[in-house]
């Protein structure tokens, strides 16, 4: 029990819920009627898995970082609760489970699952080569609607691409309001991103703007999906909110407020667009 607290710890498995009510509500849109159990079973293991394979690889490729920074030095790996090696079993095991749940949807999910294991092997490495490692993570919540719109129907439509939007924009920007905490750090060692390359006010103004597209992808979506009505704009208030309040509590003098911003607001963001696509659907 206190090996898998630690495996959960490390690739912050709590962290799901930030993917898992869209890609839910992904799958309330693009299905054609409700989906059989089947699918939705392997559409959340293969979401698991993968954002599982995504963590860990960060956690493995970062540890040298991980192991200066005053943030980070007391992460389970820098520590040694946990090895090199169970990080890599952890990596291999969820990759194989993504790739084996693609194959159990379909046959174009299963031959676009290397994709996705890519980018989620680059992201980590995306920092030390671009100032922009937040639109790599953004690219890989883009997919995943699209996924979904090809493990249901083996294609991908508009409303998929709009949908997946919205959720790119929503994961670049707060990833935007996380590295705040490192920017002095990255700084230092030569780490690259938008904070460090446009300062913590730029950055600040650059978040706002991607959560801005994500409001306009969510609003374009209710016009473009036949069966969205009044009830989904009504619920677009609320997040809208919860936008605003997030990047409230973040000022250029004041960043002690960036975990709340993350971790609880982003969360709610998440399960009030699946709960406004849910009601919206059953009534």
């Amino acid at each position: 029990m206190r090996k898998a607290r630690l495996y959960a710890n490390l690739v912050k498995f709590e962290h799901t819920l930030f993917a898992l009510p869209f890609a839910l509500a992904s799958v309330l849109l693009l299905a054609e009627g409700f989906p059989p159990p089947s699918k939705l079973f392997w559409i959340v293991v293969a979401l698991v898995s993968a954002r599982t394979a995504g963590m860990a690889l960060n956690r493995l490729i970062d540890e040298p970082f991980d192991r200066l920074n005053p943030r980070t030095k007391n992460w389970e790996l820098v520590r040694g609760d946990v090895t090199k090696g169970e990080v890599k079993l952890i990596i291999l095991v969820s990759s194989a489970l993504f790739v084996f749940a693609s194959y159990m949807l379909n046959e174009l999910a299963f031959t676009l699952s290397p994709v996705v294991l890519f980018l989620l092997w680059f992201y980590p490495q995306a920092k030390r080569i671009t100032y922009y490692p937040h639109l790599v993570l953004g690219l890989v919540y883009f997919l995943i609607p699209v996924a979904v719109d090809v493990a249901l129907n083996a294609r991908v439509s508009l409303t998929a691409v709009v949908l997946g939007l919205g959720m790119g924009f929503w994961v670049a920007g707060f990833d935007i309001l996380y590295a705040l905490q490192d920017y002095e750090f990255d700084k230092k060692v030569g780490l690259k991103s938008i904070p460090v390359k446009y300062g913590i006010e730029g950055a600040l103004k650059l978040a706002r703007i991607f959560h801005l597209i994500t409001l306009a992808s969510l609003l374009l979506l209710g016009f473009i999906h036949p069966k969205l009505g009044v009830l989904y704009f009504t619920g677009l208030v609320p997040i809208a909110l919860f936008l605003l309040y997030e990047h409230s509590l973040i000022k250029p003098n004041d960043l002690s407020k960036i975990n709340k911003a993350f971790f609880t607001v982003n969360g709610w963001v998440s399960v009030a667009f699946f709960f406004v696509v849910l009601l919206d659907y059953v009534l």
